[in-house]
């Protein structure tokens, strides 16, 4: 069995009759570790384990790190997850929860990552948080899931960091036939390196994250990303961090879910002026999770960015 678990494909009452359209909710915030996460992390730390590997060690700003220590106590495989000092005491606490070894190190995650891989040893396996063919084949599996199930909507709506849900849902739609379905990845203002890069044809790498989406805060999106956007059809959207917020504690008291910011920036996407999403009759809206936030947060964010 995989570490990861089927999650419904709903009909969101409320956010259909908002609309006026059908809006369907993707529910990975259900996964055990408590996002899409574990989807190709586990999926990736499966395959580790059984060409051998002794050790787990990853980099993570909370969500990632989190499912590789799910992963790793699950699988009995010791686990190191380095953070940056960005990471919230909560995130840090959860990955110390399920028995990793944490390191804080570095003041943004691609100083975490490096660190991480130079401590690798002969033995231990290293599973990137977003950036791994394998990886992306796990998320991959929650469009499987949509599509044995139904129905196919007319636009699939995601929120984009570094490109792993991006790349695992687009891999999952070309290999269900849902190649003609355009994808609406929503970014907050401030974590958009991905509508800056599709922007320049090339990956780009912001100077900061200045957005609190801290789980959409890769200064650079994946190299795959970047070049899906060239072979399926994608339309950016960039909301603010008081919409994400917003759509966040509408989710809670719509749906009795708790979800992160960096996960409201896709349900906030929703009532932006998209094109895309104007035009489709049939919405599906992945909704990815995150463990870290807790409802005292969202409502001090929702204080503060008023």
């Amino acid at each position: 069995m995989p570490l990861h678990i089927q999650t419904p494909y709903i009909r969101s009452r409320a956010a259909s009759r908002r609309l006026g359209k059908d809006v369907l909710f993707k529910l990975d915030a259900l996964q055990p570790s408590g996002s899409f996460k574990l989807r190709g992390v586990g999926a990736v730390c499966e395959a580790r384990h059984k060409a051998g590997a002794r050790r787990f060690v990853s980099s993570s700003g909370g969500n990632a790190g989190i499912a590789v220590a799910y992963s790793g106590r699950e699988l009995g495989v010791p686990v190191l997850v380095v953070v940056p000092e960005s990471t919230s005491a909560r995130a840090r606490d959860l990955i110390r929860s399920e028995g990793a070894e944490l390191l804080v190190h570095g003041a943004s995650w691609a100083e975490a990552n490096t660190f991480a891989q130079s401590v690798m040893g002969p033995h231990d396996a290293f599973v990137h948080p977003f950036d791994d063919p394998m990886l992306w084949r796990g998320h991959a599996t929650m469009v499987d899931e949509m599509a044995a199930t139904g129905p196919k909507p007319d636009a699939v709506v995601l929120a984009v960091g570094g490109g792993g849900l991006l790349c695992g849902v687009l891999e999952g739609m070309a290999c269900n036939g849902w190649s003609d379905v355009p994808v609406v990845a929503a970014e907050t203002e401030g974590a958009d390196c991905y509508v800056r890069s599709l922007k320049q044809g090339r990956p780009v790498e912001l100077a900061a994250i200045t957005s609190i989406a801290t789980s959409l805060g890769a200064k650079r999106p994946c190299d795959a990303a970047v070049e899906w956007a060239t072979r399926h059809s994608v339309e950016n959207v960039v909301v603010s961090d008081a919409a994400a917020v917003a759509a966040s504690l509408r989710l809670l008291d719509e749906h009795r879910m708790l979800v992160e910011p960096a996960c409201g920036a896709a349900l906030a996407a929703l009532d932006t002026a998209s094109p895309v999403l104007a035009a489709a009759s049939c919405i599906a809206v992945i909704v990815c999770g995150g463990v870290t936030a807790t409802v005292e947060y969202l409502q001090t964010l929702s204080r503060r960015e008023r």
